[in-house]
């Protein structure tokens, strides 16, 4: 097993204003802390903006804004940034999030490595810790897991260490599955079946835990913090050991009634036959990254280059352009398939493999997508996603986050239903 520590951080783009995704408050009695929140919502979906223009974006009054920004000041919530000059009156004074105002713990476990990292107030990743392995044994991931909250709570200090407001969990809901393909042993499947992942974390802390799909999680991520705050609705896919996804409809993540709307994996590649004992082959056969891993692995090459730029090097990049026009022809017949029934605009595709791997996924993609007969539906737009390997851990973490401040807690957490 590999274990690394890193400083890392998570970019915030900014997207044009929509209507669909303006907080509104309310000036009622009784309404202060959820207008609180909604201000908060506001400014992190777009960005530090000055007291007035909070007042026209949540149509609360100008006074119960300015008691709202005293009080998230005072909470150490919100700051002041430097005044904006030049035009005429008074300077204004734009209204940020702190980034030191709460913090949270994203911990992924996946089916290759374990990250845990130590999230702000804005999204970035202030401390991580990694774990590489070739299959997760529970005890040592679950001892790793519980060294590593201890860490980061030393390194917040006794301070900062009152501003955590809790622990999400992203993995997936069957860890121990597909055993025989990753060369997993029984007893460690079975371990695995019988685990309570967010039971198991709680017992270490007294912070609430809360506990996504590994997919759904990094979906989260992206609607959040990512493309997601300007799209309505999207599929989302995310290419990792197993391909998964998500599904947003109405700025809303959608679980479905058993947590696997989104299970892009599971979507079949062909026609069955009646005469065949065979099911079909399903989506993660040929466009996750485990594919890739097979590949070089049969060629006496490092496996691990499938997460790296290696993936695009000599003597590796045969066999990633093998993969390359498997799994782009396999992901563009799912988004056709999922199109044709939801009418979808855009589609997302992020992964846990390198950026210049996943651009030439992308690419590849928009070819593939010009062999499948398009007509009676609309050809969707592709979109790279925008948070990368770290997405699973940070939209983990953002469970905590959005539970304790954001005015819609609906917004995502329907997904454990």
């Amino acid at each position: 097993m590999k274990n690394e520590h890193t400083e890392s951080s998570v970019s915030q783009p900014v997207d044009d204003d929509s209507e669909w995704l303006r907080p509104r408050g309310s000036n009622q009695i009784g309404m202060s802390q959820f207008n609180e929140r909604v201000v908060l919502q506001a400014i992190r979906f777009h960005g530090s903006m000055p007291k007035a223009d909070l007042a026209r974006l949540t149509k609360l009054s100008t006074q119960t804004i300015s008691i709202i920004i005293n009080r998230l000041l005072e909470e150490g919530l919100v700051i002041k940034l430097a005044p904006l000059r030049g035009k005429v009156g008074q300077p204004s004074v734009p209204i940020a999030l702190n980034p030191d105002g709460a913090f949270s713990i994203g911990i992924k476990i996946g089916r290759r490595s374990l990250d845990v990292l130590l999230v702000d107030f804005v999204g970035n990743a202030r401390e991580r810790s990694s774990l590489s392995y070739a299959f997760p044994d529970a005890d040592v991931l679950f001892n790793e897991i519980e060294q590593q909250l201890k860490n980061m709570n030393g390194l917040l200090g006794p301070r900062r260490a009152g501003r955590l407001s809790g622990i999400g969990i992203a993995a997936p809901l069957a860890l121990g599955g597909w055993q025989t393909l990753l060369g997993m042993p029984p007893e460690q499947a079975e371990k695995w079946k019988q685990l309570d992942i967010r039971e198991r974390v709680q017992g270490m802390t007294n912070l609430p835990v809360e506990f996504a799909k590994d997919t759904a999680a990094a979906c989260v991520a992206e609607l959040v913090a990512g493309r997601g705050r300007s799209i309505k609705s999207f599929l989302y896919v995310f290419v990792d050991t197993f391909i998964g996804g998500g599904l947003v409809i109405d700025s809303h993540l959608r679980g479905g009634l058993h947590g696997n709307a989104g299970a892009l994996a599971s979507i079949p590649l062909g026609l069955a036959k009646s005469d065949s004992k065979t099911a079909p082959d399903q989506l993660l056969s040929d466009a996750s990254l485990f594919k890739l891993e097979q590949l070089f692995g049969a060629a006496g090459l490092d496996q691990a280059a499938c997460f790296d730029a290696r993936a695009l090097q000599a003597p590796w990049v045969t066999h990633t352009r093998a993969w390359l026009d498997d799994a782009a022809r396999a992901i563009a017949l799912a988004i056709n398939s999922a199109t044709c029934l939801l009418d979808l605009d855009k589609i997302i595709i992020d992964g846990s493999c390198d950026r210049t791997l996943l651009e030439k996924l992308l690419e590849e993609v928009e070819i593939s997508l010009g062999y499948y007969n398009w007509e009676g539906v609309m050809r969707p737009e592709i979109l790279a996603g925008t948070i990368g390997s770290d997405a699973r851990a940070i939209g983990g973490a953002l469970l905590p986050l959005y539970a304790n401040f954001a005015p819609d807690r609906d917004l995502f957490l329907k997904l454990s239903n």
